[in-house]
């Protein structure tokens, strides 16, 4: 007589679902930008957005690879509903206050910037691979003294991570790694820039928020540290 097969245990694993160590391992370091649906934007909000590179790209904050965001920026100038305004690069990251028409042009906006200064710096370092971290980090801006405050925090961005404190740096006014030389609105003009020295093309605002809005509440210093000596909304 035959034997009957004999039915093996199975131990059933639930996989998903929320529970400790499920899902993507995180990254090393700094988290990631949380991939949730964007705010809507209006035309008349300007947006603060950083951008922060991966480690291997190196300090942005060198001659050559300057001069290639200031490439990529250029080609943000086509678009008509989209518009950098204020810019600065930081070793590690870069700030932009930028106008765009809708969220879908706030997107492709930042992106065409992205791809155009991925493709400079790799060319600048002879490299390929991915440059930009993750998704951006936007803020929506919706009051003359919140826009205030963020261009005080982009363009005097240096002294809070105290790049002004360098040697080679110790007697500007403004960074020169930003916009800061070609904008108007300081209350104590720093003068022209040297000769030699090719700035960041931004392109003016249309907002009424960043052409007018934010002067109700003064111009800004070029000493201004942030987070210290600005007005906080």
């Amino acid at each position: 007589m035959a034997r009957q097969p004999i039915q093996q245990a199975f131990e059933f694993r639930e996989h998903g679902g929320k529970r400790k160590g499920a899902g993507r391992p995180r990254k090393p370091g700094r988290p990631c930008e949380p991939h949730g649906k964007r705010p809507s934007l209006r035309a008349r909000w300007p947006v603060h957005a950083i951008l922060r590179i991966e480690r291997h790209v190196g300090n942005l904050r060198t001659r050559n690879k300057y001069h290639a965001v200031r490439r990529a920026l250029q080609t943000t100038h086509k678009r008509t509903d989209f518009r950098v305004v204020h810019i600065s690069v930081q070793s590690t990251h870069v700030h932009l206050v930028v106008e765009a028409a809708n969220e879908a042009a706030l997107g492709r906006g930042l992106q065409g910037f992205q791809i155009a200064a991925a493709k400079q710096l790799n060319a600048t370092a002879q490299r390929k691979g991915r440059v930009f971290a993750d998704r951006y980090h936007a803020r929506i801006l919706q009051s003359p003294r919140d826009v205030r405050n963020v261009i005080n925090y982009v363009l005097n961005n240096w002294r809070h991570h105290h790049e002004d404190e360098r040697l080679e740096t110790r007697y500007w006014m403004v960074d020169y790694f930003s916009s800061g030389p070609t904008f108007s609105g300081w209350k104590d003009p720093p003068g022209k820039p040297p000769p030699s020295y090719e700035p960041l093309a931004t392109k003016p605002p249309e907002t009424w928020l960043l052409a007018v809005g934010w002067k109700h509440w003064g111009d800004l210093a070029t000493y201004a540290v942030p987070g210290r000596d600005c007005y906080e909304g």
